[in-house]
């Protein structure tokens, strides 16, 4: 395709949009909604590529397809450097520890704040354990908006992570709801390696009008918001299938939460 047709049916698609009133520009707000230590978590950023000058027009740098994909793209960074791995006890069970010992940045007690090692009923394979560490991110949107969690597949890693990252998919105008990372272990023999500052994972969102582009500002935790989070968090401790109360949340939520913070 030649890219002035690409952004001439662009322009079109999205005009068809505006007239059927689909917002060219959606804004979500993002907050931290941690007791304690809320500095280590870094505010998410939009994804960017370091390359060299393109040396010709036809380079993937001026392809308006992938530029158009890369920049929709937001990475959350990692809190804290942490090396993971497994150790077999002598009853055959696994047993998750901090293989830096005391040298890792993190105490035990800490850790175990941060994150969890699912019982194996849980996990998807009995020879894959799963395990979990909060993200206490909250994405909000006042109009219709899908997040989307992904790995960092965009980033090339030296020593892939010995695992698969779990992804998800929720509406933020309905449940903003704090985020979470979880992990498949496949590979147990391999430690898994964490760096502060390295790419963690990404999001990105989906809108009513596909063209339509995310404006990302950090939030002020309002009573309203706090309240409306309050009113979902952990419903999966207590319920099954929480999707099925996506229409009582929408319900009961107030008109407007988005806040941008003053700075």
């Amino acid at each position: 395709m030649v890219w002035d047709e690409y952004f001439s049916e662009e322009r079109d698609a999205d005009a068809a949009a505006n007239q059927r009133g689909k917002k060219r520009t959606i804004t979500v707000g993002w907050t931290v909604r941690s007791k304690k230590a809320s500095v280590i978590w870094q505010p998410p950023t939009p994804f960017t590529r370091d390359e060299r000058k393109a040396q010709s027009s036809k380079s993937v740098q001026y392809c308006p397809a992938a530029v158009d994909y890369d920049r929709r793209h937001f990475v959350v960074p990692c809190p804290i450097d942490l090396t993971l791995q497994f150790e077999k006890q002598a009853d055959g069970q696994l047993k998750l520890i901090d293989a830096n010992k005391e040298q890792s940045g993190v105490r035990g007690g800490a850790l175990g704040d941060l994150l969890i090692l699912h019982p194996p009923s849980e996990w998807r394979d009995p020879n894959r354990p799963v395990i979990q560490m909060i993200a206490p991110y909250v994405f909000v949107a006042d109009d219709p908006c899908y997040l989307v969690q992904t790995p960092p597949f965009l980033h090339y890693f030296k020593t892939p992570r010995p695992g698969l990252q779990t992804g998800g998919r929720f509406p933020v105008h309905i449940w903003p709801r704090p985020l979470s990372w979880g992990f498949e272990w496949h590979d147990i023999s391999q430690p898994l390696v964490l760096k502060r500052g390295e790419p963690w994972f990404y999001i990105r969102f989906e809108t009513e009008n596909p063209a339509a582009h995310v404006r990302l500002v950090e939030q002020e935790m309002t009573p309203e918001l706090d309240k409306f989070i309050t009113n979902i968090l952990d419903v999966s401790n207590y319920v099954n299938k929480t999707y099925s109360l996506f229409s009582e949340a929408q319900r009961t939520r107030p008109p407007n939460l988005v806040k941008e913070k003053k700075k």
